[in-house]
């Protein structure tokens, strides 16, 4: 289930409430669309199947006009980034879903880029030293709990 983090942010008083289940069928257009959503879902299940550390899904739509999803998560080895990877390539995959770009491909970062979803696996000295969820403080947490 995906939902947005409604906590009220002072220079975004107008933001975003939405909830998506995984039986519904429509989005909110603002929230992306329902592809991009279950996508979302299918990643962090992926993640969780291989037990990333601090999985955060950031909705960058009200802070990025060619953004539309970040997803972050830790690996605590070269191995773990691996099997991070792998795991949500081969989910996907069954889905018809292909990734347009993989970059990285080292023991610190991976970027798996699928369009409107970036998958940001790091190890915890990365993730750390670039502090995404830093550089996008503005914008919303989407709660994705793993089925």
């Amino acid at each position: 289930m995906i939902l947005v983090d409604n906590t009220p942010k002072p220079e975004r008083p107008d933001h975003l409430e939405t909830t998506l289940g995984a039986d519904e069928t429509s989005a909110d257009p603002a929230s992306g669309d329902i592809a991009s959503l279950q996508a979302l879902q299918d990643i962090v299940d992926a993640l969780d199947d291989k037990r990333a550390k601090d999985i955060v899904v950031l909705d960058l739509h009200a802070v990025s006009d060619t953004l539309d999803y970040f997803v972050v998560a830790t690996g605590e080895s070269n191995l773990q980034l691996k099997a991070l990877e792998e795991s949500v390539r081969e989910r996907l995959k069954t889905s018809g879903v292909l990734p347009q770009g993989v970059e990285g491909k080292s023991n610190r970062w991976i970027l798996l880029d699928y369009g409107q979803v970036i998958v940001h696996l790091m190890s915890p000295e990365a993730r750390s030293f670039y502090d995404l969820e830093g550089l996008w403080a503005d914008a919303d947490h989407l709660e994705v709990v793993p089925s």
